[in-house]
């Protein structure tokens, strides 16, 4: 078994499960129409309730790594204790190195997807995106173990950055919602809070959602442009701003929007930004997760959804993710488990269709020598990416920056290899 380093002892307690997503058929996936969420996470993998209630305690644990001061999740009421503890449950390895000069094998691609295990994403990734200053590099030990974590761990070795998520965006309809609540009616069977939670859903546009962010990075990344420090950068921002009638001119200096720059590591590193502006530039990445985190409301919004909750300013887009915890949904039967979310790295894709972008993501942590097995990398199309499971009913687009020298996020991504 591959020995965990050192450096990240404490984070050897802990343990990241993410989704696939659901994948669509051949002809959904070439179809116009939008794919439907279906199913759980752990009914498609096969994952007994206590499988998910260990892998999410052990997911906190590995969050206190990346966030040390973000406060603790509350456990679900309905929860319970982990049927094991995490200490004991730990089967998590760090991916060994990987040659540099080695090649990647063919992904496995079917339905808008490509996959492969961890150790040949590692190869790809040394090949097409280790470059710093244009010199190609070996994944680190350090990056290894933050890309074992699943699909955070993806987001994370890209933006060098554990996912902190305080720039999201979002759209949501509100007309939409209120009709569809007057003018429609419960399915059979289907409770008010299910109703409800199920029309919010549908009121919410990932598509828009995404647009928004590549809107608002595009308008960053000009204002980055020769600004060779902080003040100039905001100015440049503000007058782009201005020009647009764009309402995210109107936020607090203090906002996350305004503050975002600054607050990014890698800008204040002397081998990244060094506090250039101009050495920066804006990037995306994607969190899906469920709207029920208030452990003191009610039950129903526990299981079916929190109508009100993370929706977005209707003239900023941005999404206050303050109230996120990580917590997954409740579970509406018994025997039931949800897992609590899953990261999808975009980065700075040209494309312009939405639909032929591609999204970097992680099936689970890696855990070869257990039933769980090795992770594995998805690159899936939009459509793949946006499609979710049951386990969530938000869908955020997230801003963060990275250093110019990086290659992490190159204009153009190639699904799969070759």
């Amino acid at each position: 078994m591959y020995k965990r380093p050192r450096f990240l002892t404490f984070a050897a307690a802990g343990a990241v499960i993410c989704t696939a997503g659901f994948t669509p058929s051949v002809s959904q996936a070439a179809g116009g129409g939008d794919v439907v969420t279906k199913g759980s996470y752990a009914e498609t993998h096969g994952l007994t309730a206590d499988d998910i209630k260990n892998i999410n305690a052990l997911n906190e644990r590995a969050m206190a790594v990346g966030q040390p001061d973000k406060p603790p999740t509350e456990t679900p009421p309905s929860a319970g204790p982990p049927s094991r503890t995490p200490d004991s449950d730990d089967d998590r390895e760090t991916p060994p190195a990987e040659p540099l000069d080695r090649m990647p094998d063919a992904y496995r691609a079917y339905g808008g997807r490509a996959t492969t295990v961890v150790n040949n994403y590692i190869r790809k990734w040394q090949q097409v995106y280790s470059h710093r200053d244009g010199k190609k590099q070996q994944m680190t030990e350090e990056q290894r173990e933050m890309l074992s974590y699943g699909c955070v761990g993806v987001t994370w070795v890209n933006s060098g950055l554990y996912p902190t998520n305080r720039l999201a965006f979002a759209s949501f309809d509100e007309n939409k919602y209120k009709n569809d609540l007057t003018n429609t009616s419960p399915r059979p069977g289907e409770t008010r809070a299910e109703f409800e939670g199920r029309i919010a859903k549908g009121s919410f546009d990932e598509r828009k959602g995404f647009k928004r962010a590549r809107d608002v990075a595009s308008v960053m990344n000009k204002a980055l442009e020769n600004a060779h420090d902080e003040g100039t950068y905001i100015s440049n921002l503000k007058a782009d701003l201005t020009n647009k009638n764009d309402a995210l001119l109107h936020e607090d200096s203090r906002s996350n929007f305004y503050s975002a720059l600054r607050n990014t590591p890698s800008f204040r590193e002397r081998d990244g930004g060094n506090y250039d502006p101009s050495k920066m530039k804006a990037v995306i990445y994607s969190k899906h997760f469920w709207s029920g985190q208030d452990q003191r409301g009610s039950s129903d919004k526990r299981k079916y959804g929190d109508a009100e909750a993370f929706r977005p300013d209707q003239g900023t887009g941005l999404v206050d993710m303050s109230r996120d915890r990580n917590i997954p949904r409740s579970p509406t039967s018994p025997g039931e488990g949800w897992v609590n979310f899953d990261y999808g790295w975009f980065g700075a894709q040209t494309e312009a269709d939405a639909d032929k972008t591609t999204w970097t993501h992680g099936d689970h942590y890696h855990a070869p020598n257990s039933d769980l097995g090795p992770m594995h990398v998805h690159e899936s199309k939009f459509r793949n990416w946006s499609a979710g499971y049951a386990d969530f009913d938000r869908g955020a687009y997230v801003i963060t920056f990275i250093p110019k020298s990086w290659n992490t996020a190159p204009g153009k991504v190639e699904q799969g290899w070759p």
